[in-house]
């Protein structure tokens, strides 16, 4: 039994070594050449990629792959993985389809419906839309679809290995429904970002066509081999601001950018948590601008550093929220000299009930001034 996995890419990356991961070139169609194979080639929608993203490529697999038995989607720095982190092999993928239908990422845990997230971050009418096509055309799938899109799961990345006979299943239903919503919506006005409607509702439909299946599915742990270019770009210009003293403009561009880009803030592109951290540094001395007339940035501009501050100051939040706050989190704080506003801002990132933040941020002032 063969097993390939195609790695989407749209730029140059450093290759996994394992032979079964073929890097395949999505929107080659409107890019240059980096001498990977191409997502234009045969039965394809290359030219549609700023609409459909990776699922360019997904299609391009669906149509032109026939030499494999299983099939899988990564992309050039996200790869399933065990929990340690090792790549996945042939043989751990066989391994696990033998008892298993599917591989798809960890279902992602939202804090809301993924109904109200979407219309927070995007054109709501696009989803629902989707959802009138399946509605229509696959009136199956619609109680799944309705009880879904208002529960608070989903997948993410469209990645996935399973036979190639599903694949093509899944992919033949997918880009059936996207033809109908195709003809009923218009994107050509959106921003580069929100242009990429359908590789956003697919990774939603993956779990509705899963759940209507019943496949058995095996979640796995996705792995990130390098930071995302829009998150090093941002964290570079944030640095910048931050050294220049700058904090109205630090706000002015965080703001910016997450107006046209909300998915900076995901764990899959904030991989280290520092762009969350950058937000908290730009709230606190804000305050503390207000309050005191000063701020930590007046003494701390470096970004390393403000990230180790930051850190510090949540470290000891969330050993006192547990209970286990000790000497060396009260050092911390003392030597550092955090101030009230930052520790009580540093809580409610943590804590959402009124009584355990009061007692949270009293714990530590009496122990700071101890």
């Amino acid at each position: 039994m063969s097993v390939t996995i195609f790695t989407m890419t749209h730029k140059r990356f450093k290759e996994p070594e394992d032979a079964i991961y073929v890097p395949l070139h999505v929107g080659r169609a409107c890019s240059e050449d980096f001498g990977y194979a191409g997502d234009n080639t045969g039965d394809n929608i290359s030219v549609k990629n700023c609409y459909y993203g990776e699922l360019t490529g997904v299609y391009w697999v669906w149509k032109n792959v026939r030499t494999t038995d299983y099939v899988g989607i990564c992309h050039y720095r996200r790869y399933f993985c065990t929990e340690e982190g090792r790549i996945f092999s042939e043989k751990d993928y066989l391994s696990i389809l033998q008892e298993y239908d599917i591989i798809t990422s960890k279902k992602l845990k939202l804090n809301y419906s993924y109904f109200d997230g979407y219309a927070s971050d995007y054109n709501i009418f696009d989803l629902v839309t989707t959802g009138e096509v399946i509605r229509q055309k696959y009136p199956a799938y619609y109680d799944a679809f309705e009880r879904l899109v208002h529960g608070n799961g989903t997948y993410f990345g469209n990645m996935m290995v399973t036979s190639k006979a599903l694949y093509d299943e899944y992919a033949a239903w997918l880009f059936s429904v996207f033809a109908e919503v195709e003809k009923k919506i218009d994107a050509s006005q959106y921003d580069e970002y929100h242009k990429r409607v359908f590789g956003f509702i697919s990774e939603f439909l993956l779990y509705v066509w899963v759940e209507v299946k019943g496949l058995k599915v095996y979640e796995c742990k996705v792995g990130m081999t390098t930071e995302k270019y829009e998150t090093r770009k941002m964290k570079q210009r944030l640095s910048e601001f931050f050294r220049q003293g700058d904090l109205a403009g630090a706000k002015a561009y965080f703001l910016g950018v997450l107006e046209k880009r909300p998915d900076v803030l995901m764990e899959a592109s904030d991989i280290t948590g520092e762009l969350k951290l950058a937000m908290q540094v730009i709230a606190v001395c804000e305050l503390e601008q207000q309050e005191y007339g000063e701020s930590v940035l007046d003494r701390i501009r470096n970004f390393e550093d403000l990230m180790h501050y930051f850190n510090g100051i949540n470290e000891a939040v969330n050993a006192c929220k547990t209970g286990r706050i000790g000497e060396q989190e009260i050092r911390f704080l003392k030597e550092n000299r955090v101030s009230e506003i930052a520790i009580e801002a540093s809580a409610r990132l943590f804590i959402s009930e009124e009584k355990e933040l009061a007692e949270v941020i009293e714990t530590i002032k009496s122990k700071n001034g101890e």
